[in-house]
């Protein structure tokens, strides 16, 4: 029998059982439901606090004909092609129901192009269709989708009450977390918690969360290992692993993820501090220097002397 992902088993399913960070949000998607109706919609926020599934709660909650849905991951489908004939071909017949909803996963993967296009396309069907944009950076997303989608940005939660979260939800599931291995999950993948539950389901299978063992293949993020060599010590070893596998479109998440992990680099305030201008810096420079692996080995090197 195969198992449930914990991420499906413990998404919430609808308003009363999402976590939101801001009450007025949440009031809003309330009076939206009451209605039966909602605007276009740009939801952004950093990978996995709960972009996609509050559009899921929505579609449900405003109970949307499963045939007047269309669901597209604009990471893997973002061409001019994919807006001009899947999208516009859904949303220029009429809906079942009141209208129909086009869910565009990570909108800001669609070139510059391919977003005129969707702007085109959704204020000719403005009356029949809305749609609901997910993105991790808004500053890529064009003004004039701006401008015609009502903006939601979904704050993350603390680490401390992400730690908790997965750590409530190992023990539900009757594994033991031991709290320096659990760390070492959360300092990897925070403040994504979807990958969070992905990793430690697929390590807990004996009933009891165990390091990341080397060589897992695709149950395993490198940056595991980046965290475990930090924390024995291996200071050139964690830099040279994390250059190694850092992909160039990722470089704004690493300084992020460096930033919200300022303890792997200090011990004291004041060292943190210090660190946080570095990160800053090395942030700054990568839009200007033409090795970005470079920047980031460069940046890693003043992080490891402070």
């Amino acid at each position: 029998m195969v198992k449930e992902l914990w991420t499906e088993k413990y998404r919430p399913k609808d308003v009363d059982g999402y976590v939101f960070r801001d009450t007025q949000q949440r009031e809003q998607i309330q009076a939206w439901i009451k209605e039966g109706s909602i605007p276009h919609l740009l939801l952004s926020g950093a990978p996995g606090v709960g972009k996609t599934t509050l559009a899921k709660i929505l579609i449900t909650q405003l109970e949307i004909d499963e045939y007047d849905v269309l669901e597209i991951n604009a990471s893997r489908e973002n061409s001019v092609d994919t807006i001009r004939d899947k999208i516009s071909g859904f949303v220029e017949t009429m809906p079942f129901g009141k209208f129909k909803v086009v869910l565009l996963d990570e909108a800001d993967y669609i070139s510059p192009n391919g977003q005129a296009a969707l702007r085109g396309v959704m204020e000719t069907f403005a009356q029949t269709a809305r749609f609901i944009l997910t993105c991790n950076y808004p500053n890529r997303v064009i003004p004039a989708l701006h401008s015609r989608c009502q903006g939601f940005h979904i704050e993350k939660i603390d680490q401390t009450e992400f730690t908790a979260r997965v750590a409530k939800i190992l023990m539900d599931e009757s594994v033991t977390p031991d709290l320096d291995i659990l760390d070492t999950y959360v300092k990897a993948t925070y403040p994504d918690l979807r990958k969070c539950l992905n990793l430690v389901q697929m390590n807990s299978t004996t009933g009891t969360l165990i390091q990341p063992q080397a060589n897992e293949g695709s149950a395993k993020d490198y940056r595991l290992d980046v965290v475990q060599l930090f924390k024995a010590g291996k200071i050139q070893e964690a830099r040279k692993l994390l250059c190694k596998h850092a992909r160039p479109e990722e470089m704004e998440d690493m300084f992020r993820w460096m930033y919200d992990n300022l303890d792997l680099f200090g011990d004291t305030e004041e060292k943190k501090d210090r660190a946080i201008l570095v990160i800053r810096n090395g942030l700054v420079n990568t839009s200007m220097v033409a090795d970005a692996e470079i920047n980031l080995s460069a940046t890693l090197v003043e992080l490891t002397q402070l």
